[in-house]
């Protein structure tokens, strides 16, 4: 796809303390983050007892077709456990360079995709067999009446105002990446407003709400209520019993004009339900 005007997206973070802050931002192919302590991302350490010293230095790229595998795996229970197109949507993703980033460690010899957040158009991409597979997934485990309304209306008449955030990563990523990576992301989708080269382009990321897919445990002794289809926005989540893998999923969550959970398959442990959930919301 034919990009518009360049746009000078450097920016820079400086660190405080040199501990774990995020040295830049998105500037595609500098490192942007330098993390010094105790880290799940590299086995080295100092004598035994110490706190011990890891720098690993994390690079943000545009998507490109080497990433395919990577991020297939990240995506890999998406959609829980069911069989569709993922290749597809993939694809999809890797294939808009403009919005979207992985974020990798810089000198991997695997070139490991770590993270991918991007935002498709539920409508521009509509006709393609792995929107049209999410989207009826969607419906089916959806049984709350008043959210389905409105999910498919979004879907459907009003797609072309969606945007279907996608943000998978590892989960120990380091979270003081997670902010510049999410203001990249919304930055990026205001820029194509302005810089895709036709009007259809430019008007296919003026997003009026995002859909969220995401994944999250429920304590398995939670309240009756806490079983319901419906989450309910609320102040406090972690009252409901619910314990978000990934954090930022919870700033989500409280945004939400409304959301609905469903019992994941794929992945489960003993004293905890995984879920996933959908998440609507604006973003301004």
């Amino acid at each position: 796809m034919p990009r518009g005007p360049t746009r000078d997206k450097r920016r820079t973070y400086k660190s405080k303390d040199q501990k774990g802050f995020p040295l830049s931002s998105k500037d595609k192919g500098i490192p942007k983050h330098t993390l010094e302590g105790k880290s799940d991302l590299s086995g080295s350490s100092e004598e035994e007892g110490s706190e011990g010293v890891v720098q690993a230095d994390f690079v943000f790229f545009d998507p490109k077709p080497d990433d395919f595998h990577g991020v297939k795996i990240l995506l890999q229970t998406y959609l829980d456990d069911t069989q569709w197109d993922l290749s597809g949507f993939v694809d999809l993703i890797l294939a808009q360079t403009t919005v979207g980033t992985v974020v990798k460690m810089e000198g991997d010899d695997d070139d490991t995709p770590f993270s991918i957040v991007t935002a498709l158009n539920l409508g521009r991409y509509k006709d393609h067999k792995c929107i049209k597979e999410l989207k009826e997934f969607l419906l089916k485990v959806c049984q709350e009446k008043d959210v389905i309304r409105d999910l498919r209306l979004l879907m459907g008449e009003q797609a072309h105002d969606v945007g279907l955030l996608v943000s998978q990563r590892v989960v120990n990523l380091p979270p003081q990446l997670l902010p510049p990576l999410h203001d990249a992301l919304f930055d990026e989708v205001s820029w194509a407003t302005e810089d895709e080269p036709t009007a259809e382009l430019r008007n296919s990321f003026r997003f009026k709400c995002y859909l969220l897919v995401s994944k999250i445990y429920k304590h398995k002794n939670a309240n009756q209520k806490n079983n319901r289809n419906l989450i309910r926005r609320s102040g406090s989540d972690g009252g409901d019993g619910i314990v978000y893998i990934k954090p930022e999923d919870e700033n989500f969550h409280k945004l939400s004009l409304w959301s609905f959970s469903f019992p994941m398959h794929a992945q489960q442990v003993e004293t905890q339900e995984a879920s996933n959930i959908v998440v609507c919301f604006f973003w301004f």
